[in-house]
């Protein structure tokens, strides 16, 4: 009743201003400023969809304006330089400072409180070696003893983002940066447009559920328009992606009013009609069926093919494992995605809730591989957060031989976590489709800057490498970072993620403890269990 009072009361003042108005004709250019204010307050007052605004009209809608501001007043006035999310101002400042080559020092010694539950660092040698002497960019070989055009990949790569997601300029600036780092840009599932190949910049062409710009009309794979795709010379590598950290297991719909002709003839589809990205692969449902639909790609391009994905069921990864034995057939690569990965739209709940997160994930797939006795022929790519040359250490360390990342190139960008990615308002023109927003974006200057800031990170981690006595990426594991359990205990990598021995897989009288129940349920002809699983206790 007090409400509605107001509300009245509210109205009354306006009305009373009004009728002032027309009695005094001299005021009536006033009506200007009020008349608007009159219009709103009799709409909020007779509206029935927002309760506030009806018990406060006009006054109510205050709050829309604090729910606006409330994330840069956040940002910019609140959070310390440590408490950002998803990135800490730390971790932002360190892309934006090496992009623009500024001073990326930090005086007066860390913020961090090393004594905090999951403070990290990294074992150094008294016999630390040089830097400069050693390899100034390394960098690895993708594809197997069967691959006709191997790769010599970048230890620090650009990961998954769709043109779509990413405005053209965006691209062309990714592209650019890689180009002139010599390192490669994964175009995402959303297939290569004409922005990927204008600075010629080393693409992997990644293929999702969807088959863009690989896809027959009905919706399925064709071979045809792959072949045609990856005969480019800038296509250096196949990815097909099977999950994604931030939505693993969900699919999407591209809807009818965003499939402009652009984007309908980059992705092979019809314009201006609905087009689904089922939850599952078309072109295979097993273990079998997948390794096969590789080795298909593998012939087709004669280029280095893998998958991504984003670690669910550990039976299932150990079945397409058994899949490579019983056929002899292997990826070149594998992209292992961690759970708190980063996309322009998710439902909060598999952002939050699904999929395994980065360590654990990576560190359980080379496990598995060096088990089963694979890995060595096979490369390993991760992703999940990494921004500085400590996160490329960190992952190598875990059984990666290469990065990607995503978010931190987009803030090399300029993408300043504005957290709009999904209203296609993004102010600094990277996330938006918006015309009026992506000219901001200097493709010319900001290519640059990508290539900055890849360029001064690999020379941190290759600085990193030197300072604990290591002069080749294969002799870093485990063993070599730290993590602290609780304020007066910490532990080596290799003691909280174990290493399991070579071929331990292989001979069921060695398989580790922990991995037998998955081992005895993981079908290589079915990514469904064998049988329902029973717990395993621990000795």
């Amino acid at each position: 009743m007090r409400n509605a009072f107001i509300g009245f009361a509210v109205l009354t003042i306006l009305v009373i201003v009004m009728l002032s108005l027309y009695i005094s004709p001299s005021y009536w250019w006033s009506f200007v400023l009020v008349g608007p204010i009159l219009l709103i307050g009799f709409y909020d007052y007779f509206q029935k969809k927002r309760a506030i605004t009806r018990n406060f009209p006009v006054l109510g809608r205050s709050r829309f304006a604090a729910e606006w501001l409330r994330p840069k007043i956040q940002q910019y006035f609140i959070e310390s330089d440590t408490d950002g999310k998803p990135f800490s101002r730390i971790h932002r400042n360190i892309v934006y400072q090496r992009a623009k080559k500024e001073l990326d020092t930090a005086p007066f010694g860390t913020q961090l409180d090393v004594y905090d539950e999951g403070y990290e660092w990294i074992s150094h040698s008294i016999n630390a070696l040089d830097a400069h002497t050693l390899e100034e960019h390394p960098r690895i070989l993708v594809g197997n003893e069967y691959c006709k055009e191997k790769y010599s990949a970048s230890v620090f790569n650009v990961s998954a983002m769709s043109f779509g997601s990413l405005s053209k300029n965006a691209v062309m600036a990714l592209n650019g940066g890689a180009s002139i780092g010599e390192f490669a840009h994964n175009t995402g599932e959303g297939g290569i447009s004409e922005y990927h190949d204008r600075h010629n910049g080393d693409l992997i062409y990644q293929i999702g559920t969807g088959y863009f710009g690989c896809r027959t009309k009905d919706g399925n794979f064709s071979e045809e328009l792959f072949v045609k795709r990856t005969s480019a010379k800038n296509v250096k590598m196949i990815e097909i992606k099977l999950s994604q950290g931030a939505k693993p297991g969900h699919g999407g719909i591209l809807p009818a009013k965003k499939a402009t002709p652009e984007i309908a003839a980059i992705r092979n589809i019809e314009p201006y009609k609905d087009v689904l990205s089922p939850p599952f692969h078309r072109a295979f449902d097993t273990p079998m069926g997948l390794i096969k639909f590789i080795k298909k790609c593998q012939d087709l391009s004669g280029k280095p093919v893998g998958f991504k994905l984003c670690v669910g069921q550990k039976s299932e990864f150990i079945a397409i494992c058994k899949a490579m034995l019983e056929t002899g057939i292997k990826p070149d690569f594998i992209a292992v995605d961690g759970g708190e990965g980063g996309t322009g739209a998710a439902p909060l709940e598999f952002s939050n809730s699904v999929g395994m997160p980065f360590k654990e994930g990576l560190t359980f797939v080379y496990n598995a591989l060096v088990g089963f006795n694979i890995k060595k022929d096979i490369k390993l790519f991760a992703a999940g957060k990494v921004v500085s040359a400590f996160h490329i250490f960190r992952a190598i360390a875990l059984g990666a031989d290469a990065c990607y990342s995503a978010r931190a190139m987009m803030m090399a960008v300029g993408c300043i976590q504005a957290l709009e990615c999904n209203h296609n308002t993004c102010p600094t023109g990277v996330a938006t489709q918006n015309p009026a927003l992506m000219k901001g974006l200097n493709v010319e200057d900001k290519k640059f800057r990508v290539a900055n800031y890849h360029h001064e990170t690999v020379k941190g981690f290759v600085e990193l490498m030197a300072a604990a006595g290591i002069s080749d990426p294969d002799e870093i594991n485990r063993s070599h970072v730290h993590k602290r359990i609780t304020t007066n205990r910490s532990q080596r990598y290799d003691q909280i993620y174990p290493y399991i021995p070579e071929g331990s897989l292989l001979d069921p009288e060695s398989i580790p403890r922990k991995w037998r129940e998955d081992m005895a349920i993981a079908d290589p002809h079915s990514f469904k269990p064998k049988f329902q699983s029973v717990y395993i206790a621990e000795d």
